[in-house]
């Protein structure tokens, strides 16, 4: 790759490196990294500064769920981004420990292609799954609620009787009996 960039991912940052050819010294590539804060305003600046720099393939390293919004923001400024998974980056013999060598490392690693991408699932597979989960989260809570409901009156000392519908908004308060 002639202009890569990578993102070493933390929880309220991201590392940044670029490597491009560096004009006065032909053949030789020049380095250049920074801290970059995981605000939307720090990495929709971010994006418009690497697609300034006419790069052309972002790599973020995926750490937790902290990638999420540099790989969508930086997609959505329609630059190819590449997320690779840590673990597989980090058996790298010779890799460094530090976020700014580890960025500059990965930058690397970028430009002579050895890496590979993770998938990540197109915006409409995403929001489907967000509904989904979101679905199965509700249909968890409802079942936990109904059986807090029905445990209330018990604790009360008041059984509900055995022949009696499950416990609904709908339920006539006459099938109760005290004991």
């Amino acid at each position: 790759m002639y202009r890569v960039a990578t993102i070493d991912v933390a929880k309220a940052s991201g590392m940044v490196c670029t490597r491009a050819p560096h004009p006065p010294k032909n053949g030789r590539r020049g380095t250049k990294g920074w801290e970059v804060k995981a605000t939307t305003t720090a990495i929709m600046e971010l994006a418009d500064m690497l697609a300034t720099q006419h790069i052309e393939r972002v790599v973020v390293e995926s750490t937790s769920d902290y990638w999420r919004p540099f790989v969508y923001l930086l997609q959505a400024r329609e630059l190819l981004v590449w997320l690779v998974n840590a673990h597989g980056v980090k058996n790298v013999p010779g890799r460094p420990e530090t976020p700014k060598l580890d960025s500059v490392g990965l930058a690397k690693l970028n430009e002579r292609g050895m890496l590979r991408p993770s998938v990540i699932p197109p915006v409409q597979i995403r929001q489907l799954s967000d509904y989904t989960r979101l679905r199965v989260d509700l249909t968890t809570d409802r079942a936990r609620h109904k059986q807090r409901i029905e445990k209330l009156p018990e604790d009360s000392l008041i059984k509900l009787s055995d022949s009696s519908p499950p416990t609904s908004p709908a339920s006539p308060a006459g099938q109760c009996s005290t004991h």
